[in-house]
Order: C-alpha cells, then structure tokens, then sequence
C-alpha cells in the first residue's frame, strides 16, 4: 500500500505472463511497477503490445522504466543494446508518457476515480471465465 493506492511489482520476463498480472490484481493492485531490460530487437517488437495489454487486461496504471543504451555482457561476445521507452500507461491502455532511447525522468498525474470509472463500466472481474 502506497498514498497512491497499491502497487503490484513485476521484474522484466514477467511481463510476458500475464496470469501474474492477474493475481496481483486479485490482491487489490492498482499499479504495477515494471523495472526491465529489454533488449532493442524484442523492445522495438513486444515492449509497448506487452505493457498496453497489461494495462487494460488488469485496468491498472503501469510504470514499466526499461534501461537503455549500450550494455557489456560478461556471458555474450558482444555488447547488448536495450530498447529503453519507459512509459506510463493508463487503465484504459492510453501512453500517458514515454520516453526515447536515452536516460530521462516520465511523469504522468495518475487519476485513481478515473480508474474506478473504468472498471465499472466494464467489470471485467465480474465476467471472466477460468
């Protein structure tokens, strides 16, 4: 729990399961919070889809920060190059921030009614099927 409301975390690969996203929903998450590194190949191809989908599959905030740039890696020949693009994405799926492929600061003014708006007129909880 948070003065914003409560934060579900996941780490990078996580993102890809969204059954994961779901339980912390069933917790009473909100927002979820995302640190990554994608690379540039699977960023450029999966990174936003992947983010959006869990924002309106779960309606919740996402704040994914994903590292950037060029990257020595000990087990690999070559250096590894990450997308970057953190973001900010509401409930609804709408990118309410993003950044490019360098180091910067995504703000976004989170709007909890707005939120709650969403998830009553689409109860999506109250309709799944397992």
């Amino acid at each position: 729990d948070t003065p914003v409301g409560k934060v579900g975390l996941a780490i990078c690969y996580d993102l890809r399961f969204p059954q994961l996203f779901m339980q912390m929903r069933a917790q009473g998450a909100e927002i979820f919070t995302l640190p990554a590194a994608f690379t540039h190949k699977t960023g450029a191809a999966h990174w936003q889809s992947l983010l959006r989908a869990r924002a309106i599959e779960q309606q919740c905030y996402v704040i994914a920060a994903n590292q950037c740039g060029w990257h020595d890696a000990p087990d690999q020949p070559q250096r590894r190059q990450t997308w970057g693009h953190s973001q900010i994405i509401d409930p609804w799926g709408e990118v309410l921030c993003e950044l490019a492929e360098q180091p910067g600061l995504a703000v976004a003014n989170l709007n909890p009614q707005q939120q709650q708006q969403i998830r009553n007129n689409m109860p999506l909880f109250q309709h799944q099927r397992l």
